[in-house]
């Protein structure tokens, strides 16, 4: 285990004595009556869980899943869009000990086999429209299962899961006797992979006590109780919807609403129906909502990268700030829940962080001035423990006095506030997806023809930001066949990366801009692009 917390018994914390298990039983013991989970799929029938439901079925999946032979320490590859049974498999494995793997279901082939290797899951559980791919990719599985509705909740077609395939309501099983783990706060819970500066994404490790600090900390900044009811659209593989949204509503003891994913065409629909009261929204989602009118409603807050008041004019909705990464397991800083918030700001440092904006010198910027964001908190708690088989890759995201080196820069306003800026060069924000651009580079420089090339952003009116590929062909290809490398380029790319990571253009140049060392300029590459979409 990480040197970090080898003196954890020491350690005085929010959490001793606790894991996520002790939450699900508690909200089951004090509000057991009280709907936990309502899914609104957009094919099928609404289904609501309370907690006391909730739990007796997390624990039958957990029976399930031990009679299957998943034990404490076992990685569970778990390759699911919003789902009943996504949340059933997330807490079903904290009740065995096991580790819960949540990947993109947007991977290409080469991630997927690429997460199932590094976590070396023993077992894998996806959806009728995934199982060929996984079954594929995830080779050294002793079985995967399938669930029995597709990704809106439709019938799947004859023959789309084939006979004899194990189906998702197989794992189950009376929890008589099913063995209850001392509570462990330190205990490895789940992973998700992120994307980074490096080739590959990095498996970033939780610990049961960092599900608990984004259960109590989301909860405290958005200010929930358990009268609210969270629309819950992001994807729930991903942070913000585990950490932002559906861990801080059980905390608060309130009703998380799962759509399958975002709909400006169903979002009002299902709002109205379950009088949701917060959402954690992309401004995808409010540009999307900006063209219907806005019925009425019991919104009372949505949470963006900025508060944004013309948004919350249109929607007659508050909007708060907040900047937070897979690595910061919550908002590392965030807009106040109770106080006014100056427009347009992402927030002040949260309470439990300590922060640090910095210049490229390493001094520390002054009010007024944008430098590099560094985050610091105890790993295992605030912070993630490690990323999963890379102790390398940990150790260089840390300065030796412990601040994590987030990649991200920041503005520090005249009045304290801190506003996003934007990443560092080679990281991309897509509609909400972190894309590293040395991960599609990569994959480019593999194509026939192609002698370098760079990935830089273009800004996207609906997404942020688009991927763009600018590229040097090798001095011997004709100029005739530069639409075919293009081509080749986008065909590479489509077999090896998710849809999101795809560029949107292939420019073929003679030359690029370089800064110091001949290293390609992408600031000046990236003046070159006009905004899409």
């Amino acid at each position: 285990m990480s040197e970090v917390i080898d003196d954890r018994n020491a350690q005085v914390h929010p959490f001793a004595g606790r894991d996520v298990n002790w939450l699900v039983d508690e909200r089951a013991a004090t509000r057991g009556e009280h709907p936990f989970l309502v899914w609104e799929p957009f094919s099928g029938s609404r289904v609501v869980w309370t907690y006391a439901s909730f739990r007796t079925q997390v624990l039958r999946v957990a029976a399930g899943l031990y009679a299957r032979g998943i034990r404490s320490g076992d990685r569970v590859l778990v390759h699911l869009d919003n789902s009943p049974e996504l949340e059933f498999l997330w807490f079903a494995c904290a009740r065995l000990g096991a580790v819960v793997v949540t990947t993109n279901t947007r991977s290409s082939a080469e991630e997927l086999e690429y997460f199932a290797e590094n976590c070396n899951a023993v077992a894998a559980i996806t959806q009728p429209e995934q199982l060929a791919l996984v079954c594929a990719c995830a080779k050294a599985v002793r079985w995967v299962a399938v669930t029995e509705h597709l990704v809106d909740g439709g019938v799947p077609a004859a023959g789309q899961i084939p006979a004899g395939a194990l189906r998702f309501s197989q794992i189950d099983a009376d929890p008589e006797g099913l063995t209850t783990l001392p509570a462990d706060p330190w205990r490895p819970g789940s992973v998700q992979y992120t994307s980074g500066t490096t080739s590959r994404p990095k498996g970033v490790l939780w610990t049961h006590g960092n599900a608990l600090w984004g259960a109590r900390t989301g909860a405290v900044h958005e200010g929930l109780t358990e009268a609210d009811v969270h629309l819950t659209m992001m994807p729930s593989f991903h942070t913000n919807a585990r950490t932002y949204s559906i861990l801080p509503t059980m905390w608060a003891g309130g009703t998380v609403v799962l759509m399958p994913r975002f709909s400006a065409s169903r979002f009002w629909d299902v709002a109205q129906r379950n009088k949701c009261t917060w959402a954690s929204m992309l401004p995808f989602f409010c540009k999307a909502l900006l063209q219907q009118s806005v019925p009425p409603h019991h919104f009372r807050k949505f949470g963006m990268s900025a508060n944004e008041p013309p948004f919350d004019q249109h929607f007659g909705v508050r909007s708060m700030g907040w900047w937070g990464m897979t690595e910061t397991i919550s908002h590392g800083i965030v807009g106040d829940a109770l106080q006014r918030n100056r427009p347009m700001t992402t927030g002040r440092p949260a309470t439990g962080y300590d922060i640090r904006i910095l210049n490229p010198d390493r001094t520390h910027v002054a009010p007024g001035e944008t430098g590099h964001l560094e985050i610091r908190g105890t790993r295992g708690i605030q912070m993630f423990l490690e990323y999963l088989g890379n102790p390398q890759a940990t150790a260089e995201s840390f300065t030796d006095d412990g601040w994590f080196m987030t990649g991200d820069r920041v503005r520090l306003e005249l009045d304290g506030y801190i506003t996003f800026a934007d990443r560092d060069k080679d990281m991309l924000k897509v509609g909400g997806e972190n894309v590293a651009a040395s991960e599609i580079e990569r994959v480019v420089a593999q194509v026939t023809g192609v002698y370098e090339n760079a990935v830089v952003a273009q800004r996207h009116r609906m997404l942020d930001e688009v991927p763009v590929v600018f590229v040097i062909p090798v001095p011997t290809l004709d100029a005739s066949a530069h639409a075919d490398l293009g081509a080749r380029i986008l065909h590479a790319c489509r077999e090896k990366l998710a849809d999101f990571k795809v560029p949107r253009a292939v420019h073929i140049v003679e030359d690029m801009p370089r800064s110091t060392l001949e290293k390609v300029h992408k600031a000046e590459l990236r003046k070159l692009l006009p905004e899409t979409g």
